[in-house]
């Protein structure tokens, strides 16, 4: 039996001075590296583990020349509306990171500039880096494969080669569009933010996926892309009601909320003269009225398995190239089906 005060620290020295060993050998005992007899092996992990014993991070890290760091890429430019998306998945990020004795060094990057990733890269301070979002023209994929460094995208790229996971836009919005349309409603009109970010672009694809599914022909005319802006989603709202479309599927949240005002000001009744939907469903339309149909995706699933598959890809084990998980078509009363 062993005993110890309960506030004691057990360092390996003591470990190694308790069962008569090296701290060569309790060091190669823990990091399973280095030739040591099974015997041996068991002995120091047995007293370890009846010790409640918990290596340095530091030490351990040096023994297996790892830093025990990752780096969350998030974009410097994200706003209020971004918020949501990224402390969820972090807060999944930060969970499964810490239950594998890992760090997680937030690194924010803007367009082009990407100094923050470059120099921790260059001073060798993270073992791996997750990707929070992804884009058509990814130059910190490009640099992070380039340097050979573990990572993996948050979302979708084209780039087969690179590891991703994503919550499966392309499918729910599918779904949701297709629900409209099997509700007898064919003029559906979307107005979508950057086409340089990943995920307008799927989202896109699933409502096309929509008009192939039941045969009906999708009006290129009422698919407006780009608007980045109050403005630009305020003109885009007033085209599609001079269109007279039936319905209204928004790319965003932020889309949404700004799409709901403009009804509201033209007195244009939500469902009964025009229904609405949204991609994404976060606490900015939480207080929206009506209520909006939605799709539901959890952001912080999401982040822990984005970390788990990083860490596992770190240690050598073989993962998945592209994981997908589900989503959860939300039916408020924004529209009528």
């Amino acid at each position: 039996m062993v005993c110890r005060m309960k506030d004691s620290k057990i360092t390996i020295a003591d470990v190694a001075d308790a069962l008569h060993v090296s701290k060569t050998t309790v060091s190669r005992a823990i990091s399973g590296k280095g030739r040591i007899s099974d015997e041996t092996r068991q002995r120091v992990l047995s007293y370890i583990e009846a010790t409640d014993f918990k290596p340095n991070v530091i030490a351990k890290g040096l023994a297996q020349k790892k830093t025990y760091n990752i780096a969350l890429v998030i974009p410097g430019d994200c706003n209020l509306v971004d918020m949501p998306f990224f402390q969820n998945s972090m807060q999944g990020i930060c969970e499964e990171a810490s239950a594998n004795d890992y760090d997680v060094m937030l690194v924010p990057v803007t367009g082009r500039h990407s100094e923050n990733l470059e120099r921790m890269i260059a001073n060798k301070k993270v073992d791996g880096v997750i990707l929070s979002r992804s884009l058509v023209k990814d130059t910190n994929a490009a640099f992070l494969k380039e340097e050979k460094i573990p990572f993996v995208m948050m979302g979708t790229s084209r780039d087969a080669k690179i590891l991703q996971v994503d919550n499966n836009h392309r499918a729910g919005c599918c779904a949701l569009v297709g629900r409209i349309l099997n509700s007898g409603i064919a003029r559906i009109g979307l107005i979508g933010g950057s086409k340089n970010y990943v995920v307008n672009r799927t989202r896109k694809q699933g409502y096309e996926d929509a008009f192939l599914a039941v045969g009906i022909e999708q009006n290129a005319a009422l698919c407006i892309e780009n608007c980045d802006s109050v403005e630009k989603v305020v003109s885009a709202t007033e085209k599609l009601v001079r269109a007279d479309v039936g319905a209204i599927v928004c790319m965003d949240d932020f889309v949404c909320s700004v799409v709901l005002q403009v009804l509201a000001e033209k007195k244009i009744q939500v469902p009964q003269q025009m229904q609405i939907a949204s991609f994404y469903d976060s606490t900015l339309l939480k207080h929206a009225k009506p209520a909006v149909t939605s799709l539901w995706f959890d952001d912080r699933a999401l982040g822990v398995l984005t970390c788990k598959i990083l860490l596992q890809y770190i240690q050598g084990i073989k993962v998945e190239s592209k994981t997908l998980l589900g989503y959860e078509l939300v039916i408020r009363e924004s529209t009528l089906f």
